[in-house]
């Protein structure tokens, strides 16, 4: 029990679901928009990897946590052309994505820093110590002391949330993902929409990336997301397709994770067992849920606007 008492298991928490909430904020928006997004983990290897190779070779984290927002989006613009304009079935679409991602940068990867791997050296995300609630006992040690990247996640979360129940174009993205053909009669550029939804949730699953790359690991390995992307995945189903709820859910799997490590070192069971926490919970929850939450009525749908 010294362990939940122990600040550290839930400062560790919010560090690992962190990179979980940044790529299940954007499956939120991408499947608002009725576009299935398993590739979420491949955009996240491709934003780890663009961060480390941006921020070891110009010298600047910011570039580095740039290149994870751009290199995402792009990612996210081929997935989007494939599933929305050339109508490919989401699933198949994701999947490839998510191979294409381990290919190329296990490929640079080996190509660019060899057997040594990534430089040591590389800047990491600063950290933030918020004055006076540092101080704090017991609560100052599990909010304040975070990298950057921990703070914005928060900002982002706020703003999609907003923007997608308070603001005419969120309104339309929804009406996108739920009656697309009705969007449509209505004015609604369809397409466009579903496309740059794809694009945004590829930016925040590369922030997700560049988030553990050089904000927790400070290095980069080609299985170094491992499996995340479908952790968050889940989040966001098991948050229903909200921005709040996908945190909530982010912050169990986090959780879980950080309760893993810690029962390292004080349990007799197998480190491959502990590890596998995590990946247990979320099994246990979408086994839980299927059925009980819904998703938008035309999630997955390949909308023609010619027919």
């Amino acid at each position: 029990m010294s362990i939940f008492l122990d600040p550290e298991l839930w400062s560790s928490t919010i560090t690992l679901t962190i990179p979980i909430a940044f790529a299940a904020l954007g499956g939120v928006i991408s499947e608002r928009a009725g576009v299935i997004n398993i590739a979420l983990e491949g955009k996240m290897l491709i934003g780890a990897f663009a961060a480390v190779a941006v921020d070891a070779g110009t010298g600047s984290v910011w570039l580095g946590v740039l290149a994870a927002l751009v290199a995402g989006a792009l990612t996210g613009a081929l997935h989007g052309w494939a599933t929305v304009y050339l109508r490919a079935n989401h699933f198949i679409a994701g999947m490839a994505i998510t191979i294409l991602a381990a290919g190329i940068t296990g490929f640079l990867f080996n190509s660019i820093y060899g057997p040594t791997g990534t430089p040591g050296t590389t800047a990491s995300i600063p950290v933030v110590h918020i004055p006076l609630v540092k101080d704090i006992p017991f609560v100052g040690k599990i909010v304040s002391g975070h990298q950057v990247l921990v703070y914005a996640f928060f900002a982002f979360a706020v703003l999609v949330q907003f923007a997608l129940f308070r603001t005419p174009i969120g309104l339309r993205l929804r009406s996108v993902g739920e009656f697309p053909k009705a969007a449509d009669s209505a004015g609604v550029r369809v397409l466009l929409l579903k496309f740059g939804a794809v694009c945004a949730a590829g930016a925040l699953a590369g922030l997700g990336g560049a988030d553990i790359s050089i904000g927790i690991l400070n290095r980069f390995n080609p299985d170094m997301v491992a499996g995340r992307g479908y952790i968050a995945l889940a989040a966001m189903i098991f948050g229903a397709w909200k921005p709040w709820g996908s945190f909530g859910a982010s912050l169990l799997f986090g959780f879980a994770s950080a309760l893993s490590f810690q029962l390292q070192g004080v349990s007799n069971l197998s480190r491959n067992i502990l590890l596998m926490l995590p990946y247990a919970m979320t099994i246990l929850a979408l086994a839980g849920i299927v059925g009980r939450t819904t998703p938008p009525a035309a999630d997955g749908e390949l909308y023609d606007p010619g027919r």
